[in-house]
Formats: structure tokens, C-alpha cells, sequence
């Protein structure tokens, strides 16, 4: 009889915690997103109107893109990286990673920043650093038929900087700036 007694309010509990933690905190939750982050809680979805007045969604200004043609500026590694700075498996990535860069753009000699050939640990980040972005400049010019202050000035737009001058570092949104560099921002 006492298991039965214990059975039942345990399912009961059960029953309970699902519909409040399940349904109502999860309907909440989504509610209060929606209501006061809508572009978040949609991904940050980048859509741009075109010129025929349709909108197209471009993707996420959260998420990385994989860009790999030269009239681009191109973003950290794809793929995530929990691997020791020190361990061979690592280096040996970042060799391929710096053969795959002097092989792609052979007139630039100066040193590939680090998140150019060492992927992000989550592998989405969006952006690359103010260092990546210019290492890439005269290649984007010279492809584009654009000078370097024209690629640079598009670069500095979609750079965002420290909160509050202090808190992180400043970082480029990679698809943001080829989007820009397209015409489409």
C-alpha cells in the first residue's frame, strides 16, 4: 500500500514539474524572447532587400560562413578545436592550415595571423580579428579592382569594438563585410 502511496505521488510530481518546467516555463521563456529579442531569438538572420524589392536571407551574423574565393575575406578554420596548442595533431592542422594560406595568396609574405589557421573552439565564430582582416586587404583589392582604403573602410564599418572601451576585443563580422563588399549592405 505505502509503494502505491509513493508510486502515485511520484507520477503526480512528475506530471506537475513536466507541465511547469516543460510547457509553461518554455512558452514563457520563447514569449519574453520573441517579445523583446526578436532578432536573436530568429537566429540574427541577416536578410537584405534587393533591388526587385524581394528579401533574401543571407545567413547568420552569429554563425560562420565558409568563404574561400579571393575576392573575399575569409573567416577562422570551419570545424571546432578542444586540442592542445601543444599537441602534434594541432600543429600539424596549423601547418596545413599555413601551406593552405601561402598556396592561396603567394604575393603575401607578412605573418598569417593565429585565428587564420587555428579554428575556433564552438567552429561558428563569425568573426576574425582587426590583424586577420588586413592581412587579407591587398588580396581583396587587387581581385576586386578596388583600392586598399576602399576594402579597408568597408572593414572598419563591420568591426565592432570593446564594450564599454575595455571588455573583449575588437572583432571583424566576416559576412557582414563580404555582403558590404558585394553591395548588398
Amino acid at each position: 500500500m505505502k509503494n502505491n502511496n509513493l508510486l502515485k505521488s511520484a507520477i503526480i510530481c512528475f506530471g506537475i514539474m513536466t507541465f511547469l518546467c516543460g510547457i509553461i516555463y518554455t512558452a514563457a521563456i520563447t514569449g519574453i524572447s520573441q517579445l523583446f529579442f526578436s532578432k536573436q531569438a530568429n537566429g540574427s538572420a541577416i536578410i537584405i532587400t534587393l533591388k526587385d524589392g524581394t528579401q533574401k536571407e543571407y545567413g547568420s551574423g552569429l554563425i560562420a560562413q565558409d568563404f574561400k574565393l579571393p575576392e573575399y575575406l575569409i573567416g577562422r578554420p570551419a570545424g571546432t578545436s578542444n586540442l592542445s596548442p601543444s599537441s602534434q595533431e594541432q600543429q600539424t592542422l596549423i601547418q596545413e592550415r599555413i601551406d593552405w594560406w601561402h598556396s592561396f595568396d603567394p604575393d603575401n609574405t607578412a605573418d598569417i595571423p593565429m585565428d587564420l589557421v587555428t579554428a575556433s573552439g564552438s567552429g561558428i565564430d563569425p568573426n576574425i580579428t582587426p590583424e586577420a582582416a588586413e592581412y587579407q586587404i591587398e588580396r581583396i583589392a587587387q581581385t576586386r579592382n578596388m583600392t586598399e582604403d576602399e576594402i579597408r573602410h568597408i572593414i572598419e564599418d563591420y568591426t565592432s569594438k570593446r564594450f564599454l572601451g575595455f571588455i573583449g576585443e575588437p572583432a571583424v563580422n566576416v559576412l557582414k563585410v563580404n555582403l558590404a563588399l558585394d553591395g548588398l549592405l
